[in-house]
């Protein structure tokens, strides 16, 4: 069995549908960090691990039309949450893969889609999540940054049409496998204005 994926078969979805309420309302895609929208840095880190892009997005869809790849809303109003992000992009995925990540997390590995697809086929999985440890060695599962098969889509409709939200429930309903990353601090995220403050990352990870 192969056990990676030419990026031509994946593509990318960026999260930035949310309300960001811990950030007072704002979109925090469109948030400047290090001379760039977090939206940017995003894609860019995206872009080289992928075949093709899409961003979901539920407001300012005007900005990030001018970021260059297609845009898609949520079917739903009033801001669903992330499992609604994934239904619109499989929804418009023209690849047999989607591979998601949020707009508030600049630092994800370069090498995340490689190695999700190098744990999905080698587990004959249809969804494989990322995972990383804490301080203390405990399991923690990054649920947004995800690499799925397209057939799921079904699934997810079913899954969502009941009004759950939850990725974690979700994915456990589907053969899954979750992927360890030692470097915790690559999936930070800017839930708050302290948060992207502290996003400084190392010259190594740009």
């Amino acid at each position: 069995m192969p056990t990676s994926l030419d990026p031509s078969q994946v593509t990318g979805l960026l999260l930035a549908g949310g309300r960001g309420s811990r950030m007072g309302g704002v979109d925090k895609g469109l948030l400047t960090f290090r001379g760039q929208t977090l939206a940017q840095h995003a894609l860019q880190r995206l872009a080289p691990q992928v075949g093709a892009l899409l961003i979901n997005a539920n407001r300012n869809l005007q900005a990030y039309a001018a970021l260059g790849p297609p845009v898609c809303s949520d079917a739903e109003a009033d801001f669903p949450g992330p499992l609604a992000g994934f239904l619109s992009g499989l929804d418009r995925c023209r690849t047999p893969y989607l591979v998601t990540v949020p707009c508030d997390s600049p630092l994800f590995p370069t090498d995340l889609v490689a190695r999700l697809a190098k744990g999905l086929q080698e587990a004959n999985a249809e969804v494989a999540m990322a995972v990383t440890r804490d301080h203390r060695g405990q399991a923690q599962r990054q649920p947004v940054f995800c690499l799925m098969k397209v057939q799921v889509l079904a699934s997810l409709e079913d899954f969502v049409v009941t009004g759950r939200r939850k990725i974690d429930a979700w994915v456990s309903t589907q053969r899954h496998v979750e992927v360890l990353f030692d470097d915790e601090q690559a999936f930070a995220n800017a839930n708050t204005a302290e948060d992207l403050q502290a996003l400084q990352p190392p010259e190594s990870r740009r």
